[in-house]
């Protein structure tokens, strides 16, 4: 994994840049068109995500280290390819998607380019849910990256079988608190249990 370059920018195109290193080695990045960047030529510096498909092996470069963890939370999204995250994170910066989610702005996504309405509020509510997980094992004292996965994959069962999100949620941090190395099954199941017996 390719987590960041540093070298020379060489060139900038309408939707990537490229960024030449010191090992003579030069790199396709593509960004979020609202990054700033230096004159060609300066020295420069991106997180970056590596993202390889069926037909293509892509980097994904981002100003912050949120930036970029935002945009491996936005792939991890039904219908939510690399393009459309970095369309999103060209519009709103990871502050401004939570602040969206805590306003409820159901229809704020439908403002980048390629996202209609119905598409918008699917986004939306996996946000919610995965911006829901992310607090509750930030509090948790947990590694987001180790739990995440399993937190968001267990909640949604939870929520399908019409619990709500709330309850879900604090169960599931309980869980994983006690067995962090659970899998997302065993995590459905053991919350299962737990809220059973609080009936």
């Amino acid at each position: 994994m390719i987590a960041y370059l540093e070298g020379k920018l060489l060139q900038r195109t309408a939707q990537s840049i490229i960024l030449a290193t010191r090992y003579g080695v030069g790199y396709e990045i593509f960004i979020p068109q609202s990054m700033t960047l230096p004159k060609i030529g300066d020295d420069f510096f991106v997180y970056t995500a590596f993202v390889m498909r069926e037909d293509a092996q892509e980097l994904f470069g981002f100003s912050t280290f949120e930036e970029r963890e935002t945009f491996k939370m936005l792939i991890t999204i039904n219908r939510v390819g690399a393009r459309t995250a970095l369309a999103i994170l060209s519009v709103y910066k990871p502050d401004d998607l939570r602040r969206i989610v805590a306003q409820d702005d159901v229809n704020a996504l439908t403002k980048v380019s390629g996202i209609g309405k119905q598409t918008g509020q699917k986004i939306f509510l996996e946000l919610k849910y995965k911006f829901k997980a992310d607090t509750h094992l930030a509090g948790m004292g947990l590694s987001s990256s180790a739990n995440t996965g399993v937190f968001n994959d267990a909640l949604t069962g939870l929520l399908n079988l019409g619990y709500d999100n709330q309850s879900a949620g604090e169960v599931l941090s309980e869980v994983l608190q006690k067995d962090p190395d659970l899998t997302v099954g065993e995590a459905l199941r053991a919350a299962l249990k737990t809220m059973v017996k609080k009936k």
